[in-house]
C-alpha cells in the first residue's frame, strides 16, 4: 500500500497548498492523536519548529489537533530537528513532532515525527496515520481534552547534551571556527556548543527574520561559510541546514569536506582509539574511493539506498554504528538515535584535536573518484528499464572501468528524471561513459 501524504522524511510541500495548510495539519495532528491513544491514555507529544515564518501558523495547528484527540502538547520553539530527538527520548515522551523543510526555501514547511526512542517512525505507523485521516474525527469531551505547556530551557538541555557527546579529556581552545546556522533552528545553539568547549566562535547564517532561512548561506550554499573562513583567517568552518541534521566542513584553506570525507575521519577516530568497527554503512552515491579505503583497513562497508533513513535501517540490520551520505546526513548511533549536524561535527573536531592532524592530513590516502552526473528527462510513460540499449551500453562500460570505476543508474524519486552517474579515476573517462550511457535514454 503506498503512502499518499508522506514521503522519505515525513510530509513537506509549499506553504498555503495542500498538504501544507492550516486545516489539514490540524486533521493530521488529530489522526496522529488518535493512533497514540489506541496504547496509551495521556499520550504526550513534544513539538519543536525551524525558523521559517509559517512555524507558528503551523505549531498552532498542531497543537490544536492534539489537544482536540485528548494529547497533551509541549512546546519547545526553535529547536533542531536532531534535538526534538534527544528531548523526546529524554522527557520520555510518547513522540516527537518537528515543523521543518530541512534544507529547503522558506515558502516550503513540513512535519515529521520521532518515536519515544528518538527515531524514524516505520512506514506501518505512516499507514495507520494516513488511515486515520480518512476517518471521521472523534473529538474530546471538554473534561478530556489535552493540554499545552512550554519547555523553557529546550535550548539549553539540547546545548549540553551536545557538549557531552565530545571527550571530556580534550577542548577546543586555541581554535577558531566559523560557524552557520543557515539563519535555521540551530541559530542560537550551534554558536554556543563550541564556545562552551573552548574556541573562538565567528557566527554567520545566525540572524533569522523567518524568511532568510537557507538563503545563500548553510549547508547548502558553502560558498558563505569559505568566504568567512578565509576573512578571518579561521582554522575551521562549519555549516548546517536549516533544521541543523546535515553538516559542512571547510579546513583554514577554505576547502570544502563532504559526507563521504567526514564518515572516513570520524572511522579513523574510532580505529586509533582501538576501537573495532565491524562495518560502516553509506549509500548509492557514497563515492568509490572512500569505500575503498574501508576496505583497505579491512572495514566492511555496505551501501543502502540514498536517504538517511535508509542509512539508519541498515545500520540497525547490521548492528553497526557507523554511517552516512555524502550530503552530510551523519549517523553515530552511540552518541544520538538520529543524523545530528552538530554531533557530527564535534565527532570529527574530536579527531583533528586527539590526532593533532588537519582533516587534510588525515585524507592524504583518500583521493575522492570525479563523478558525472547526468540527468534525463524522461518522457510520458517511457519505460527506461527495458531499453535494451541502455542494457548494453551499461555492461560495455562497466567492464571498461573494471575495478576502477562504477555506474549508477536511477529514477528521481521527485521528478520524471533518470539520474545517471559514472565514477572513475579519470575524469573524462568519467564524463564520456556518462554521456554514452544518457545517449540511450534520450
Amino acid at each position: 500500500m503506498t503512502r499518499k501524504y508522506f514521503g522519505t522524511d515525513g510530509i513537506r510541500g509549499r506553504v498555503g497548498q495542500s498538504p501544507i495548510t492550516a486545516d489539514f495539519v490540524l486533521r493530521l495532528a488529530h489522526a496522529v492523536g488518535r493512533v497514540l491513544k489506541r496504547t496509551e491514555d495521556k499520550p504526550t507529544v513534544l513539538i519543536g519548529k525551524d525558523t521559517r515564518i509559517s512555524g507558528y501558523m503551523l505549531e498552532s495547528a498542531l497543537e490544536s489537533g492534539f489537544n482536540s484527540a485528548g494529547v497533551n502538547v509541549v512546546l519547545l520553539g526553535p529547536l533542531p530537528t536532531p534535538g526534538v530527538a534527544y528531548l523526546t527520548r529524554a522527557q520520555r515522551a510518547s513522540l516527537g513532532v518537528v515543523i521543518s523543510a530541512s534544507h529547503n526555501p522558506f515558502d516550503d514547511n513540513g512535519i515529521k515525527f520521532f518515536s519515544a526512542q528518538g527515531t524514524k517512525l516505520s512506514d506501518a505507523w505512516e499507514l495507520d496515520v494516513e488511515t486515520a485521516l480518512d476517518e471521521a474525527p472523534v473529538w474530546a469531551d471538554s473534561a478530556n481534552l489535552g493540554k499545552a505547556k512550554r519547555l523553557d530551557d529546550a535550548a539549553g538541555r539540547y546545548i549540553e547534551f551536545c557538549k557531552s557527546t565530545f571527550s571530556n579529556e580534550l577542548t577546543l581552545k586555541g581554535l577558531k571556527i566559523v560557524v552557520d546556522a543557515a539563519h535555521g533552528a540551530a541559530y542560537h545553539i550551534a554558536p554556543k556548543v563550541f564556545h562552551e568547549l573552548g574556541a573562538e566562535v565567528i557566527a554567520i547564517g545566525c540572524a533569522p527574520d523567518g524568511l532568510n532561512i537557507n538563503h545563500e548561506v548553510g549547508a547548502t550554499h558553502p560558498d558563505a561559510l569559505v568566504r568567512a573562513v578565509k576573512a578571518n583567517q579561521a582554522d575551521y568552518g562549519i555549516a548546517l541546514d536549516g533544521d541543523a541534521d546535515r553538516l559542512q566542513l571547510v579546513d583554514a584553506s577554505g576547502r570544502l569536506f563532504n559526507g563521504d570525507e567526514l564518515l572516513y575521519l570520524m572511522v579513523d577516530d574510532r580505529l586509533r582509539q582501538g576501537e573495532k568497527i565491524q562495518g560502516v554503512v553509506g549509500t548509492l552515491m557514497t563515492n568509490m574511493a572512500v569505500e575503498l579505503a574501508f576496505k583497505k583497513r579491512g572495514i566492511a562497508f555496505v551501501r543502502s539506498k540514498v536517504g538517511d533513513r535508509y542509512v539508519l535501517e541498515e545500520l540497525e540490520k547490521q548492528q553497526w554504528i557507523l554511517g552516512g551520505e555524502g550530503s552530510g546526513h551523519l549517523l553515530v548511533l552511540d552518541k544520538h538515535t538520529t543524523g545530528d549536524g552538530l554531533v557530527s561535527a564535534l565527532q570529527v573536531l574530536q579527531t583533528c584535536v586527539r590526532s593533532g592532524h588537519t582533516m587534510a592530513e588525515l585524507l592524504s590516502d583518500v583521493t575522492l573518484f570525479p563523478q558525472t552526473l547526468i540527468n534525463v528527462r524522461l518522457r510520458p510513460d517511457q519505460k527506461w528499464q527495458d531499453n535494451p540499449r541502455l542494457t548494453e551500453e551499461t555492461k560495455k562500460v562497466e567492464a571498461e572501468l573494471g575495478q576502477t570505476g562504477r555506474v549508477l543508474i536511477r529514477a528521481s524519486g521527485t521528478e520524471p528524471l533518470v539520474r545517471v552517474m559514472v565514477e572513475a579515476r579519470d575524469p573524462s573517462q568519467a564524463e564520456s561513459c556518462a554521456q554514452r550511457i544518457a545517449v540511450t535514454l534520450q
